[in-house]
C-alpha cells in the first residue's frame, strides 16, 4: 500500500471558510484542493478551462468559475464573497517576457481580492538570499510576493526552495538526471547549498494559513530538516532508489543556457522550464527563519526529510500513483483551440487523415488501448519516427514525447500525454488529443469506439474509427502538411492497424476482488 504524499488532513478549527484556488489545474493547486475540502473548507476553484478539471475526484465537490487570470473584470468576480484566495500562478516557462506576465496577474489579483474584501491572500513563492543577485525566476517570484503584500488585504507568503513530491518539476528533474546519468559532467550550481521540503509539509502549511489571526502578515521561510547541494541531492536520490554510486565531475563551462538545454535532453522537463529552474539553482535557497512554527507547530515526528521525501515519490512513481504533474498545468504558448465543428471551417482550411478498421475485440478491450496509448506503451506505428519526431519538437523548444503519461491506464481530460493533452474524453466511446508539439498550425488525433454487431462469429466485435485533423497556419503549414502526408501511411495507417491487433491479443482483464 502507497504511504500518502498529502498532508496530513489540518482539521478546521472555527468555521468553515470559503477558499479560491487559483492554478488548480498544477502540481501544487491540483493537490492543495482536496485537502481544502477535507479540512471542510468550501472551495472555489478559478480556471481558463474548466473542462479540464471535470475528471478530476473533487470535481463534483467544488464550485468552478472560468475566468483568465488576467481578466481583472473575472478575477473580481471569482473573488466575490470569498474568505481566502490561494494565489498559485506564476509563468515558469513562458520565455523571457514571463516576469513581466507575472507582475500583471499578480496586480490583478491583488486588487479584486482588496476590491472584494477577502480577508487573506496565501501566496507559494520562493526562497530568495538577499545577499546574492537573483535569478530571473527567483526575483519574478519576489516581486510577486511584494505586489501582494502591498494589495491591502492581510497576506501571507510561503517561501520554499526544491518541493519534493511525485510529479514536481523539481523532483522529475533530480530523478531522471540520477536514474539515467550514473558518471555527469556538471555545471558549477551542483554545489549550491538547497533545503528542500517535502509536498505533504507544504501542503500542511498552505492549509493552516487559511486561518491564521488577521494580524499575520508577511513572508514565513519553509523547508525540510535537510540542508545539502545539488550533488548530495543526487547522491541521496540514487541511495534511496537503489542505484550504484554517482559519479560526479564538475566544470566551470556550463553555461545556464547550455545547462538548460542539458537538462532537456536528459530530462522531461523542457529547456523554456528548465531553464529558469536550472538558473534558481545557482542561489543559495536555505531557510533563514522558521517562524512559521509559532503559528503551524511542526507535526509530532517532525517535518519529513529528505530521504523520505524522496522515497514516498518514488514509490508513488513505480506504483503509478502519482495524483498531480508539472506537466498538468498548461504549456505556454501552446494552442488551445477547440476542433472546429463547422465542416467549412469559415472558409478555412482542414487537412483531415481518416481511418476505420473493424476488430473482434469488444469495444471495452479496444477502449482500454485507446486510452492507454502513448507514455512507455508508444503510439503502436514506426516508433523510430516518432522518437525522431519527438526529438525535432525539443531542438526547437517544444515539449517532445517525454513528458509520458500521469496514470498508465487511465487519462483525465486535461492531461499531457507525450507532446498531446487530452481535449475531450468520454469513457467507452471518444478519445481526443490536441497537439502541443511546435507545428505551423493546430493539429489534433481523435479516437471513436464503436460496437459492430455484425462481427463474425455473431458475439458483437467493435469498430475503431481514427482521424488525424489538421488546421495550417500560413503557406508554412500547408508545405507542411504535404511534406509529411507520404508518411501518414506508415504512422496513421500503422497505428489503427497496432491498436486493434493489441486489443484482439489482450487477453480479459481479472475479475476484481470484492
Amino acid at each position: 500500500m502507497v504511504q500518502p504524499e498529502a498532508a496530513p488532513h489540518v482539521p478546521s478549527t472555527g468555521a468553515p471558510l470559503t477558499c479560491l484556488v487559483t492554478g488548480a489545474t498544477g502540481y501544487v493547486g491540483g493537490r492543495l484542493v482536496p485537502e481544502l475540502l477535507a479540512a471542510g473548507h468550501r472551495v472555489r476553484v478559478l480556471s481558463r478551462s474548466p473542462e479540464r478539471l471535470r475528471d478530476h475526484p473533487w470535481a463534483g465537490d467544488v464550485e468552478v468559475v472560468r475566468a483568465d487570470a488576467g481578466d481583472p473584470v473575472a478575477v473580481a468576480e471569482a473573488c466575490r464573497g470569498v474568505d481566502v484566495v490561494y494565489y498559485l500562478i506564476h509563468a515558469l516557462g513562458g520565455g523571457p517576457s514571463f516576469g513581466g506576465a507575472d507582475r500583471r496577474t499578480a496586480r490583478v489579483m491583488a486588487d479584486a481580492a482588496r476590491r472584494a474584501g477577502v480577508r487573506r491572500l496565501v501566496h507559494l513563492g520562493a526562497l530568495a538570499p538577499e545577499d546574492e543577485e537573483l535569478s530571473p525566476h527567483l526575483r519574478s517570484r519576489a516581486e510577486v510576493a511584494e505586489i501582494l503584500l502591498g494589495s491591502g488585504v492581510p497576506t501571507v507568503v510561503l517561501r520554499a526552495a526544491v518541493v519534493l513530491g511525485s510529479g514536481s518539476a523539481s523532483f522529475e528533474m533530480l530523478r531522471y538526471l540520477t536514474e539515467r546519468l550514473p558518471v555527469m559532467v556538471t555545471p558549477r550550481w551542483v554545489h549550491s547549498r538547497i533545503q528542500p521540503i517535502a509536498i505533504r509539509d507544504v501542503l500542511r502549511y498552505l492549509v493552516a494559513c487559511a486561518q491564521l489571526p488577521a494580524a499575520v502578515h508577511r513572508c514565513f521561510d519553509i523547508g525540510g530538516p535537510d540542508v545539502m547541494d545539488y550533488a548530495e541531492m543526487m547522491q541521496r536520490y540514487a541511495h534511496v532508489a537503489e542505484l550504484p554510486r554517482r559519479r560526479i565531475v564538475p566544470v566551470p563551462l556550463f553555461s545556464p543556457s547550455l545547462s538548460s538545454h542539458w537538462v532537456g535532453l536528459i530530462t522531461p522537463v523542457p529547456a523554456g522550464i528548465a531553464r529558469p529552474l536550472v538558473e534558481s539553482l545557482r542561489n543559495t535557497v536555505v531557510c533563514a527563519e522558521h517562524d512559521i512554527a509559532r503559528y503551524v507547530p511542526d507535526p509530532p515526528g517532525g517535518l519529513l526529510g529528505f530521504d523520505d521525501a524522496v522515497r514516498l515519490a518514488v514509490q508513488r512513481v513505480r506504483d503509478s500513483a502519482v495524483t498531480t504533474r508539472w506537466a498538468s498545468a498548461s504549456v505556454p504558448g501552446a494552442p488551445s483551440d477547440p476542433l472546429p465543428t463547422d465542416p467549412d471551417w469559415a472558409g478555412g482550411t482542414l487537412y483531415v487523415d481518416d481511418r476505420v478498421l473493424a476488430s473482434t475485440a469488444s469495444p471495452d478491450a479496444l477502449w482500454r488501448v485507446v486510452e492507454g496509448i502513448g507514455g512507455e506503451r508508444g503510439w503502436y506505428s514506426w516508433p523510430l519516427a516518432w522518437r525522431v519526431r519527438g526529438g525535432l519538437d525539443r531542438m526547437v523548444g517544444g515539449v517532445g514525447l517525454r513528458r509520458g503519461r500521469r496514470d498508465p491506464d487511465r487519462l483525465y481530460v486535461g492531461d499531457a500525454l507525450d507532446f498531446w493533452r487530452v481535449e475531450e474524453r468520454e469513457a467507452g466511446r471518444l478519445l481526443r488529443l490536441r497537439a502541443e508539439m511546435r507545428v505551423p498550425g493546430l493539429a489534433w488525433l481523435e479516437f471513436h469506439v464503436e460496437h459492430d454487431g455484425a462481427a463474425p462469429g455473431g458475439r458483437g466485435g467493435s469498430v475503431l474509427r481514427q482521424r488525424a485533423t489538421f488546421a495550417p497556419r500560413g503557406l508554412s503549414g500547408h508545405a507542411y502538411w504535404w511534406a509529411v502526408a507520404a508518411f501518414h501511411g506508415f504512422v496513421f495507417g500503422g497505428m489503427i492497424r497496432g491498436l486493434v491487433r493489441a486489443a484482439e491479443e489482450r487477453r480479459p482483464a481479472p475479475p476484481r476482488a470484492r
